[in-house]
């Protein structure tokens, strides 16, 4: 067993450790069937299997490497480490400051190292991965006891299709006792995962009429790519939750038409309307008619979709 010091609490499942991680500590105690306080001997693969991983995952280590950066330049003072993982849970690449090298590599916050929540219980990135949310796991609220001196905070990042596709997380083996800082560290990671995503939604859909559709939703924001008809081709995790639409799912279809066809049943499209048309608004600057050669429909049509969709506030639409 790697030497790891060992937390004092040895407790497995009292209701406070597991707030917010219920499900996945139910999971490692009835369905891994995991042992907390088994020697943790962590898998980490050769560099022949990680580059493989590397090669599988694509654009995604090159999209990810401005936040990854960006987050490092925030994180590192507070002694974390920042990790980017596919979504299998195998750490593709990581930005370490030179003072806790060492000691990343002995936790295995390290390219290689794999942190499939099947094998190695509650964890940021695993349970991220697992339950597809951000997540914070500090100290004791991990499965392993050897693993409760960390503390680990991940947000998934989806791709272009609004699939998985990894997961980005900050992780500090000194971590604060309380874990004050979680809640901002969260927010941040969550920001990065949203700067992932809108890098590789933009690469992918260069070229093409990209729209907001409001606020984003946990680690991702909704955004939608039109083609010269002004036609959908593409929608990122958020904005498919809002239509209803399956990750990876064909889009080619006209947002604002009476009777869409490619949304599924449950899908909020008219939200995901309002929020066009107000977007659209708010890049002509209140400007009807541009607005309308924007949504590519006429302002007659732009008009009577504002009263249909926003009849109590069309003005504010």
């Amino acid at each position: 067993m790697p030497p790891f010091p060992r937390p004092v609490s040895h407790e497995t499942s009292p209701p406070q450790v597991a707030l917010g991680l219920e499900a996945s500590w139910r999971r490692c105690g009835h369905d891994y069937a995991l042992d907390p306080v088994a020697p943790w001997m962590p898998q980490v693969l050769c560099d022949a299997e990680l580059r493989q991983c590397c090669q599988r995952a694509g654009a995604l280590p090159r999209h990810a490497e401005a936040a990854m950066a960006q987050l490092h330049a925030m994180l590192a003072p507070l002694g974390y480490a920042t990790l980017l993982a596919d979504a299998q849970g195998v750490v593709l690449a990581h930005r370490v400051d030179p003072a806790i090298r060492r000691g990343s590599r002995r936790w295995c916050l390290w390219p290689g190292a794999v942190w499939d929540e099947m094998r190695e219980g509650t964890n940021g990135i695993g349970t991220c991965l697992a339950e597809g949310r951000p997540v914070s796991v500090h100290a004791i609220q991990h499965w392993r006891v050897a693993l409760r001196g960390l503390a680990c905070v991940a947000a998934p990042v989806h791709d272009a299709l609004g699939r998985v596709a990894g997961v980005i997380n900050a992780s500090s083996f000194h971590p604060t006792q309380d874990g004050r800082e979680t809640a901002l560290i969260g927010a941040i990671v969550t920001q990065a995962a949203r700067q992932i995503e809108r890098a590789c939604f933009m690469d992918r859909y260069r070229g093409h009429a990209v729209m907001l559709l409001g606020e984003g939703r946990d680690g991702s924001v909704p955004m939608i790519a039109l083609d010269a008809d002004r036609v959908v081709v593409g929608a990122t995790h958020a904005a498919r939750v809002h239509m209803g639409v399956a990750p990876a799912q064909d889009l080619n279809f006209c947002l604002l038409a009476d009777a869409p066809t490619a949304t599924a049943e449950g899908g909020d499209l008219r939200h995901a309307q309002k929020m066009a048309i107000r977007s659209a608004l708010a890049n002509a600057r209140g400007k009807v008619a541009v607005a309308a050669r924007m949504l590519g429909i006429s302002r007659s049509t732009l008009h009577r979709k504002m009263r249909m969709l926003a009849p109590s506030d069309t003005q504010a639409c």
